[in-house]
């Protein structure tokens, strides 16, 4: 038994230390297949010194990790046969064209007969939208076009996991669009493995979410979860037409609501409510109010947080405790 329990990327302790110096510290993960997992954290958080050590580059100072239920060390050649990668940077033959430079990467992984390698080339021009420009050379390349080229690469070999370190960095909205559609493209084929700074990014497209921050895992969860608020007080909003003091004054006395706090819009009243028992409040919270049949409830649901929110409060919490 590998204790993977079926995860593509399972590590446990996984950590490395360069010159006294902790780049990763202690990360337990698990990465579900055909998922988009994003691995997000601030520039130095440990992000690229993760990737090397899943792809066999460097080895770890402590703990263990395995790819498809494979060591990372004893197992590394074999694990990269199966993986496709794309660094932050790309660099090509700036003289190929894009159909050279994929039919020269397929040739590594196909020995069969030549008609076939040129059907997979031409099936990844397709994916990442370059088929009509093909025969273009790569010098000639925008900065999205040379990013789809390189996940294209990346995938030319039908890899079980794609590692892609900063897919969408220095992209104009554009080119970040059209490498994200590219990723969504992928998901029914592979598991994908990603990291970025880029929050909007993450929102869009991951299943998962890892937040790394000063080498260590702080935060590991579904994206729903994280943006339905984990981390952060459970909140409602409610939007009231009418005279709400006396609402206010019945939440308030519940003991498991923990603050309401009130603002006052052009035509309602909204209530930030905050509580300690999810249960109660999906249960009691809108009844209570509705007691007073002088208030019409216009609007009524659990606060969801964007992305930037969750990992303000998770680095901002974990930068304090840390001070």
């Amino acid at each position: 038994m590998d204790g993977s329990n079926g995860a593509v990327i399972h590590s446990r302790g996984l950590s490395k230390v360069y010159k006294g110096v902790t780049a990763l510290e202690g990360l337990n993960l698990q990465v579900p297949p055909n998922s988009i997992f994003e691995f997000l954290g601030p520039n130095g958080a440990g992000k690229s010194t993760t990737i090397k050590l899943l792809l066999g580059l460097i080895r770890p100072s402590a703990g263990t990790a395995s790819v498809f239920g494979q060591d990372i060390q004893r197992s590394s050649l074999e694990i990269r046969k199966r993986v496709g990668y794309l660094a932050q940077d790309p660099r090509y033959y700036e003289h190929m064209t894009a159909r050279q430079t994929l039919r020269y990467t397929a040739r590594f992984f196909y020995q069969g007969p030549g008609d076939l390698i040129e059907a997979r080339v031409e099936e990844m021009l397709e994916l990442v939208g370059l088929e009509n420009k093909a025969d273009r050379q790569i010098k000639g390349f925008s900065g999205g076009e040379r990013q789809r080229l390189g996940i294209a690469q990346a995938q030319v070999n039908y890899p079980d996991l794609i590692i892609l370190d900063e897919p969408a960095a220095s992209l104009d909205p554009m080119g970040r669009h059209d490498v994200l559609a590219v990723m969504e493209r992928l998901r029914k084929y592979t598991t994908i493995f990603y990291s970025t700074h880029i929050l909007d990014d993450v929102q869009r497209v991951s299943d998962r979410v890892a937040i790394l921050n000063h080498g260590q895992l702080v935060a590991e969860a579904p994206i729903q979860e994280l943006l339905a608020g984990n981390g952060s007080a459970v909140m409602y909003q409610v939007a009231i037409k009418g005279e709400t003091w006396q609402a206010q004054k019945l939440l308030e006395s519940q003991p498991w609501v923990q603050q309401v706090l009130s603002s006052e819009g052009d035509c309602c009243t909204s209530l930030q409510v905050s509580v300690s028992d999810e249960e109660a409040a999906e249960e009691h919270l809108l009844r209570l109010i509705l007691e007073d049949r002088g208030l019409m409830v216009k609007r009524f649901g659990r606060k969801t947080y964007n992305l930037e929110e969750v990992f303000m409060n998770i680095i901002d919490g974990r930068n304090g405790n840390d001070s």
